[in-house]
Order: C-alpha cells, then sequence, then structure tokens
C-alpha cells in the first residue's frame, strides 16, 4: 500500500502542474456534452433516440465513456515523459512490483474519472434537466470504474510497446476515431447498417457506455449488459496482465 501511495501522490503534483491535463480531464467532457446536447436540441428540435429518451440523455453516457478514455490516454502519456528525463527507469528499481506501480497510477485515474463524472452528471441534470436514475448509481460507479481500468491499462501497453512519442500520438489518434464512432456514443446502434452494428457491438467502448447509459438513466436490456459487463472485465483483466508483462520486459 505505501508503493501504491507514493505513486498516487506522485501521479497528483504532475497533474496539478498541467492546466492544459486538468482542463481536459474535468472539463472538456462536459464541454462535449453541451456542445454536441444544446447544439443538435436546437437545430433538430429535441431530437430523441429510438429507445424514447431525449438526446441529452442519451449522450450523458456517451460522455462518460468518451472522459475515461481521454484520461486513459492522457495518463499513459505520461511514460514518454518518465522515459525522456530517465525517471521511468530508475522507478523501475524502487521496492515495488510492477503491478504496484501500475495500479497506483490506477487509483489516480480512477480518482479523477470518478470527480469527472460528478461534474458532468450534476450541470448535466442542472443545466439540460437529464432525468438520472439513482437507484441504479451503483451500476454507473462500476462502469466509470471498470471502464478507466481498461482503458488505462490498453494505453499502457501501446505506451510501453511503442517508442516514438509521434508514432503514439497517432496510433491513439486514429484508435479515437475508430473506437468513438463505431459504438453507442452517439447513436442507438438498432438503425445502423447490420455490417456497422455488429462491428460496434464488438467494441469494447459499446459495452462500456451501455452499462454507464443503464445506470445514469436506466436504458438497456439486463441479459445484454451482463454479457458485455462480463466481456469488459475480461478485457480488463487480459490488458492488465499484458501491461505487466510489458512492464517487466523494460
Amino acid at each position: 500500500m505505501a508503493a501504491m501511495t507514493a505513486m498516487l501522490y506522485r501521479e497528483s503534483k504532475i497533474r496539478a502542474t498541467n492546466v492544459t491535463f486538468m482542463f481536459w480531464d474535468f472539463l472538456y467532457p462536459l464541454f462535449n456534452l453541451l456542445v454536441f446536447g444544446v447544439g443538435l436540441t436546437a437545430a433538430f428540435g429535441t431530437p430523441r433516440s429510438t429507445e424514447g429518451v431525449d438526446y441529452n440523455s442519451f449522450f450523458l453516457a456517451g460522455v462518460l465513456g468518451m472522459a475515461s478514455f481521454a484520461i486513459a490516454s492522457n495518463s499513459a502519456w505520461s511514460f514518454f515523459l518518465d522515459r525522456d528525463n530517465g525517471i521511468f527507469y530508475e522507478m523501475l528499481t524502487y521496492p515495488m512490483s510492477r503491478a504496484e506501480y501500475l495500479l497506483g497510477k490506477l487509483v489516480f485515474n480512477v480518482g479523477i474519472a470518478v470527480v469527472q463524472a460528478a461534474l458532468t452528471i450534476g450541470i448535466g441534470a442542472a443545466a439540460l434537466g437529464i432525468s438520472l436514475r439513482f437507484d441504479l448509481f451503483g451500476a454507473l460507479v462500476a462502469g466509470i470504474v471498470i471502464g478507466t481500468a481498461g482503458w488505462f491499462f490498453f494505453y499502457t501497453i501501446l505506451a510501453l510497446k511503442i517508442r516514438r512519442n509521434d508514432v503514439f500520438n497517432s496510433v491513439t489518434s486514429a484508435l479515437y476515431f475508430v473506437f468513438l464512432f463505431f459504438s453507442s456514443m452517439f447513436y442507438p446502434l438498432a438503425p445502423l447498417p447490420k455490417f456497422l452494428r455488429w462491428v460496434a457491438m464488438a467494441n469494447p467502448l459499446t459495452w462500456e457506455i451501455d452499462l454507464l447509459r443503464y445506470g445514469s438513466i436506466g436504458l438497456g436490456h439486463p441479459r445484454q449488459l451482463i454479457i458485455e459487463t462480463t466481456g469488459f472485465i475480461a478485457f480488463a483483466v487480459a490488458c492488465f496482465g499484458y501491461a505487466v508483462h510489458s512492464l517487466n520486459r523494460e
């Protein structure tokens, strides 16, 4: 626990000195909710999803999923900074396991994601009139924690395997586009062509967003959610195992 606490302290100090990261982590997802939600509502006259909810409510889960995705990418990018100044290899000599090293970073990421989600949900409910299912908030918190963990370990693997910063940024930008637009983030999957629907259903981001959507507004089918949540947990565990393996090879 001492090693994880030390990692948590170090990550918080790094984040506190970077205003850009703070804006991206806390306010950028909320900015997306307000722009897309208010913009589409004004343009199309309160657009509704095929599930019978207003677009602001539908898109809330997408924003929360986008946030966990972006927070994980930002944190993984810090591996390159540590490599450049030499602290990365020095830290591998410290008396802590590779798993503790990653889990300490993860705890910080989860804390950022929870605070960001609280801001987005609170302002979204107050400003956009989103009706929340408080009785399902356990599922919402679980989705935030599991989702943040899965994407953090996924991006950690990329950061450890890719040696050039510019290549890493190019790869993550491409993945950002693919994962976000081939998912249930912006629109329901039912009206999509069959091929695109199957691709989106195989996307782990869709699994996370579906759980977040259920936990926030109660939208979703329990049997499908159980399958998707189990699949995402398996994805997160597999990424954690391979991230530790990759770190052991450094």
